[in-house]
């Protein structure tokens, strides 16, 4: 079982698009990438299912698309059109060979969703690795319409509390996915650190 990001190299800004390969092959965000169908295929013969973290336009421009060649199932926490599964805090669904919890996590959307297993952890845009603010341990921005910096953090409390302090795989909306050695932060600390950033209140770009 391999997680490959099928978005990488994209032209328009996008999201990361996890493909997990395996006996249950699963797409975590569609993203924007135009010949993502195309690098999907090269990996699978079929999709069995994707599953949104939120429905940011970075994140399911390409959804269609998907749907139209591999027909999958689609699962996400908010309304959408083309939803087989919705899905709760708490609820579980296997991603690829694993099962995984989904867990609520607004601030940044309000129907976002990470999803956490033992080892692993898909944060969508709640926290990244590095995003060109912070380069190891960033939150997703709060500073728009319908978006919350106290509940952001309140997104990530609830993270700290489920996550086992031995995951050992970050895979962000955005930015590089972080596996650590040794000799570098946990994938915890990295989400502590995000949190204790996002808990000062400062504009995450201030030069904007």
């Amino acid at each position: 079982m391999e997680v490959i990001n099928v978005a990488a190299g994209a032209t328009r800004f996008s999201c990361n698009a996890y493909l997990i390969t395996g006996s249950n092959p699963t797409l975590i965000d569609a993203g924007t990438k135009r010949d993502v169908n195309d690098v999907i295929a090269d990996h699978v013969d079929e999709l069995e299912t994707v599953v949104l973290t939120h429905q940011h336009r970075d994140h399911v421009a390409e959804l269609s698309a998907v749907l139209d060649r591999f027909d999958p199932v689609v699962a996400c926490h908010g309304n959408h059109p083309e939803r087989d599964r919705a899905l709760s805090d708490g609820d579980r669904i296997r991603l690829g060979e694993t099962m995984y919890q989904a867990v609520h996590t607004p601030g940044h959307a309000e129907d976002h969703l990470s999803f956490i297993s033992d080892d692993r952890i898909f944060s969508g845009d709640i926290v990244v690795y590095n995003d060109g603010a912070f380069e190891d341990g960033s939150f997703g921005r709060t500073d728009m319409a319908g978006q919350s910096r106290e509940t952001l953090l309140e997104s990530l409390d609830k993270l700290l509390t489920r996550l086992s302090p031995d995951v050992q795989e970050l895979y962000a909306g955005h930015g590089d996915s972080y596996n650590p050695t040794q000799a570098q932060d946990t994938v915890y600390t990295v989400i502590e650190r995000a949190r204790e950033r996002a808990a000062r209140f400062d504009p995450k770009y201030p030069d904007e």
